[in-house]
């Protein structure tokens, strides 16, 4: 089987094709990617010289480009995505523009081309905030409260109508936030591991008591796979990792665990329209896939840290400058930052 996967080169997408081609099944992957500041070729070093693989650099709103590369899978795990909430605040129209607009024309071509099954990955933020003690199943209404969010749920929506309209066979899977090696920095627990590791201040936004259901990119991996192999065509399937806790709760048993002291805790400006709380139910992946969450969350976070503190080349060569740029304009300049995309509106994002 000839597989299509986008973002390959990303945190979960690159973790993916891993996980696939180490199962020796004969699938071949063919990684298409636009490589933008989160997508990394040094992900996959260990494969890229499989039989079994090949990368094709391209947008997934060039129609021509997707459909030269799809052409011949029978098919689509679709990861590439805009995806960081706090950047799709400070500037929607690349998460809009890619994450609803290049759905759409994934969809288009993979029924042009008549693939056998495509499988959309999206967030549990589709979802949006949870009262406290709640938890999100596959018939929660989606109340997304962030341009990333919101825009992740019309891609959703825009599949469901495609499995309605027109009897595509795509399924759609929602994880809980993920984490472990290879994820870009500007994500909270590497974050909070490499500034840590460094002995520089961890940004807490506002008082850190924002909840959040943490999942090993590993058992989502193998919840996305199970979806491709036996999910129900127009069936959404949940993989949440059980494991619910506050932000500010993880930062401190990451920094007791590497050695370092709470000083280095900062809090910071909250982001806008911060949810609260997200957690999920996984039942039905459960009992139809037979799925459920291997890697406990201290086994798993213990591993992440050993990961970064084993890998600082890697971790170099992905904080170059537009990185820095990033950091010191929206954690070390937080507060001016913020003000002036509050201030002037539509304009900041022209």
């Amino acid at each position: 089987m000839r597989m299509f996967v986008t973002g390959g080169a990303g945190f979960i997408g690159s973790h993916f094709i891993r996980h696939v081609l180490s199962l020796q099944k004969g699938h071949h992957i063919v990684n298409y990617d636009k490589l933008t500041y989160a997508g990394n070729l040094a992900n996959l070093e260990e494969v890229a010289g499989s039989p079994q693989y090949s990368f094709v650099k391209g947008d997934v709103c060039d129609t021509a480009a997707v459909e030269a590369a799809m052409r011949g899978c029978q098919v689509v795990v679709h990861f590439a995505a805009e995806s960081h909430v706090d950047r799709s605040i400070y500037e929607p129209a690349p998460a809009i523009e890619t994450n609803v607009k290049g759905t759409f024309v994934l969809l288009q071509v993979a029924r042009t081309l008549q693939v056998e099954r495509f499988v959309h990955v999206s967030t549990d933020e589709v979802y949006g905030d949870l009262a406290p003690g709640a938890l999100a199943d596959e018939d929660s209404p989606l109340l997304p409260n962030s341009p990333y969010a919101a825009s992740k749920a019309g891609a959703d929506l825009l599949v469901r109508s495609y499995v309605r309209t027109y009897g595509f066979p795509a399924v759609i899977t929602r994880s809980s936030n993920n984490y472990g090696p290879y994820q870009f920095p500007e994500k909270f627990l590497p974050l909070m591991i490499t500034n840590a590791l460094e002995d520089k201040p961890l940004p807490i936004y506002g008082d850190g008591k924002q909840q959040r259901d943490w999942l090993h990119v590993e058992d989502n991996c193998r919840g996305i796979l199970a979806a491709l192999e036996q999910g129900r065509t127009g069936q959404v399937y949940n993989f949440g990792g059980f494991d619910v806790e506050e932000n500010l709760s993880i930062a401190r048993r990451l920094l007791r665990w590497m050695g370092k002291p709470e000083s280095l805790l900062r809090h910071v400006q909250d982001r806008p329209g911060h949810d609260r709380r997200y957690a999920l139910r996984s039942q039905k992946a459960q009992q139809e896939l037979g799925w459920k969450q291997a890697i406990p969350l201290d086994e798993g976070l213990r591993q992440t840290i050993e990961w970064y503190r084993s890998n600082a080349g890697w971790l170099a060569a992905v904080r170059g400058g537009e990185y820095r740029t990033y950091y010191k304009q929206y954690y070390e300049n937080r507060d001016s930052s913020l003000r002036a995309i509050r201030s002037s509106g539509s304009k900041s994002f022209a």
